[in-house]
């Protein structure tokens, strides 16, 4: 115990440097030292035929966290389209459901039942919660259940979403609550990327974002590891660019990264960092960069300040991991992370062995044989003992026939004594449903939820543990940047933003809050490597207010701000912003000036213009160029690109995601011959209608798995059509989605296409474009209009 004790006060010195906590528990699901480790002792060892304390009906893949007798977690209710994902809160002793919030699925890639993989995670200083869920809704509640704001991260920021659907924990730091996500937004943020966000935890809004890795191979949910480093406060991180990065959770500037593993099918770091001493260790499941062996654990030294030299502001130091290397071994993970314990490394492995491995050498100790394999449920210690929850997946006939997700299996959760030679096991207590989610305790109880319920056992302790010491922050230095919030905006014509500003050291820790923006010089600012030279139209008053201007024309841009400091100095700071009419709108692309000329492998020069500068996931999946039909005629319009394999598939927003109530057309067309042809569609209060080549259908989706209802309609290649979409609410809370497709040119047909009847439908969400352009066939379209009801 001793070296556990020293393991404690070190991590303790690293982990838990935060402002002075009002709230105490387990208050993400990583817990205070953010190594799954706790300082509970009276936590239950002895599982095997106890009944548990209670449980509950709420199945998912997340993981409790805990504060004030209340305890919180993912989850998801219903079937097929009436489905929705949720937060919930309990009380922790007796398991009365105390209020909760659900959301329904919306426009993203998730299949089967792979919803809840985020965790919720508690402010300490007001007891908060945030939660991120499956779809991208992003929401800070009270601990009473009250909804303080609410993002939508898909809408807003581009978040996309994926069929393995790993969605990030948010993380709170001081004032902050910070998410992650791949995201293909606008501007320099238009090429996807796996990027942070940080939001003032109280009000909602955008403080930073930063994007400090390479092109991404696959989302991820590594949980961040926050820490000091050179006088800042630096978050580590694992990317989808299966790389490890640091960056500055003050301001997002991008420090330093090193690839880990080969970016591939397998996609991303998803296992969390630990820190031990001066190092950071991480764990994958992909091929190495060296060699071609699957998996790896490794320590990698913390760089010195004297090596990382920044190419600029935005970028960060790039290291090899030759460079940074200390050592090595073959403890392979997919999104289960490592525990630490004093000197010692607890993992679990994708082949279902637990292994012990010696933080200063990494060799591995011993392993012991669980299952067959584990998904990402990690290990939590207490007191001596391991508790390890395991997926069993079904064997025989029964998984052969059926989808991984509904092939049944079980979970298993054991409960180990871990000595130096190996562990011997204390309980082996079989569950119902898989277990993908992590087990914690707290006061006494243990939790676990499965796929199919929320699980607690034990007795409430009768006294809590004590909490880790807060430590103080360094003291700010000299003034030397301003942050401007909100960092970025999005504004309808005429409307005006007020901002609040920081003055900041140049570490990042704030000097002041009080910066008037009256008495900062305002000027439009356009980045020296924009691809597009634009700034908003919008000024700025004498009140320090930005001010959209009142022309229905979209526009996004920077603004800068420079504040002379009381000795004299110029400190700045910047903003970003778009403005987007609201309704009615119309566009067609005949002005924009096709000056650019590609010069992809696929096509001969062509002349084309980057997309609208305001529109989310515009940039690299469309362009304008000139698009011909059958007749030959040719006009200018949005067409998807074809050049990037990766970007067949492309959703744009160029609304508000607050916008309800109305109608939006366009003209589409779909290039290929009579077997072949792409898909084109509409996107209507996160409802997609698609016209669908290869079916000949008219298809209404708004997550594949959950609604999907496609009516006949027969169409050519080549032709331009008019699509047509509405969605109307009902009182009792339905809904009908309705679409009609007509060749262009022709009477506009009375009936409807397609109605489709949603039991819950979505009362609002951004205009929106999707195409579906494989195998070289563009679509395209023209003549938008979006108009209310």
């Amino acid at each position: 115990m001793k070296c556990f004790a020293v393991g404690i006060v070190a991590a303790l010195s690293l982990a838990s440097v935060r402002m002075d906590a009002a709230v105490s528990g387990w208050l993400t699901w990583r817990g205070p030292l953010s190594t799954s480790v706790s300082l509970e002792t009276d936590l239950p060892v002895k599982l095997e035929g106890v009944t548990p304390a209670w449980t509950a009906e709420f199945p998912g893949q997340s993981t409790p966290v805990i504060a004030d007798g209340r305890l919180y977690i993912n989850g998801y209710t219903g079937e097929g389209a009436a489905l929705q994902e949720g937060v919930r809160c309990y009380d922790a002793n007796t398991g009365k459901l105390l209020w909760e919030h659900r959301e329904s699925d919306f426009l993203s890639d998730t299949i089967y039942l792979r919803y809840s993989t985020s965790s919720p995670t508690i402010d300490p200083e007001t007891g908060n919660v945030y939660v991120q869920f499956t779809q991208g809704l992003f929401a800070g509640f009270t601990a009473e259940g009250r909804l303080l704001w609410k993002h939508s991260m898909m809408e807003e920021f581009g978040r996309l979403t994926f069929p393995n659907s790993r969605t990030a924990t948010p993380v709170v730091d001081g004032e902050l609550v910070i998410t992650r996500g791949i995201t293909s937004a606008w501007g320099a943020h238009g090429p996807a990327g796996d990027r942070f966000y940080a939001f003032d935890k109280k009000t909602g809004e955008l403080v930073w974002s930063a994007a400090p890795g390479d092109r991404p191979q696959d989302n991820t949910f590594s949980n961040p590891f926050l820490d000091f480093w050179n006088g800042k406060r630096v978050l580590y991180s694992a990317g989808g660019d299966s790389s490890i990065l640091a960056l500055n959770a003050r301001t997002g500037e991008p420090l330093w990264r090193f690839s880990f593993a080969k970016a591939g099918a397998k996609g991303g770091i998803n296992a969390s960092l630990i820190r031990y001493q001066d190092t950071l260790i991480a764990v994958h499941d992909s091929e190495n960069l060296d060699s071609s062996e699957i998996g790896r654990m490794a320590a990698f030294r913390i760089p010195a300040p004297a090596e990382v030299k920044p190419t600029n502001a935005t970028s960060p130091a790039v290291f090899t991991f030759k460079d940074l290397e200390v050592w090595r071994n073959n403890v392979g993970s997919l999104a289960s992370s490592p525990v630490l314990v004093g000197d010692t490394i607890y993992e679990v492995s994708g082949t279902g062995d637990l292994a012990a491995v010696d933080a200063r050498t990494g060799k591995v100790l011993w392993k012991k044989k669980l299952a067959i394999e584990q998904r990402q449920s990690t290990p939590f210690y207490a007191n001596g003992y391991l508790y390890v929850a395991m997926y069993i997946a079904a064997e025989g006939a029964d998984a052969a026939a059926k989808s991984d997700e509904d092939a049944g299996g079980r979970g298993d959760l054991w409960v180990l004594k871990p000595g130096p030679d190996g562990a011997e096991v204390v309980s082996h207590l079989p569950l119902d449903g898989r277990c993908y989610g992590s087990p914690v305790g707290f006061n006494g109880r243990l939790y676990l939820q499965t796929d199919k319920k929320l699980y607690a056992w034990g007795k409430p302790a009768a006294r809590l543990a004590s909490s880790p010491p807060a430590a103080a922050w360094p003291s700010p230095g000299p003034v030397a940047q301003l942050q401007i919030i909100p960092y970025e905006v999005l504004l309808r014509p005429g409307q005006t933003q007020s901002f609040r500003i920081r003055a900041l050291d140049a570490n990042g820790f704030t000097v002041s809050e009080s910066v008037d923006p009256a008495t900062c010089r305002w000027e439009p600012f356009i980045p020296p490597t924009a691809l597009v030279r634009a700034t908003m139209k919008a000024s700025v008053n004498a009140a320090g207010q930005l001010v959209a201007d009142a022309a229905p024309v979209g526009s996004g841009g920077q603004f800068k701000a420079t504040w002379k400091t009381p000795d004299g100095r110029e400190v700045a700071g910047y903003l970003k912003g778009r403005i987007l009419p609201y309704l009615p709108v119309k566009f067609d692309f005949e002005e924009f000036d096709l000056s650019n000329t590609t010069t992809n492998t696929v096509e001969p020069p062509t002349a084309f213009a980057y997309p609208p500068l305001p529109w989310n996931s515009a940039r690299f999946r469309f362009e304008v160029r000139n698009q011909a039909d059958a007749s030959g005629a040719a006009s200018k319009a949005l067409v998807k690109t074809i050049e990037n394999k990766l970007f067949q598939r492309g959703q744009i927003f160029f609304g508000f995601p607050t916008a309800t109530n109305y109608t939006i057309e366009a003209d589409v067309l779909s290039e290929g011959n009579r077997r072949k042809m792409s898909e084109v569609g509409l996107i209507n209060q996160r409802y997609a209608v698609i016209l669908k080549g290869n079916s000949q259908e008219l298809e209404v989706n708004s997550n594949q798995e959950r609604l999907k209802v496609a009516a006949p309609f027969k169409w050519s290649p080549n032709t331009w059509y008019r699509l047509k979409v509405r969605v109307d609410g009902n009182p009792d809370g339905g809904g009908v989605v309705r679409g009609k497709a007509w060749k262009r040119g022709d009477p506009e047909p009375e009936a409807w296409t397609t109605e489709v009847p949603v039991p819950r439908v979505h009362t609002q969400g951004s205009p929106g474009l999707f195409g579906f352009a494989p195998q070289e066939m563009r679509v395209a379209f023209d003549n938008i209009t979006v108009t209310p009801n």
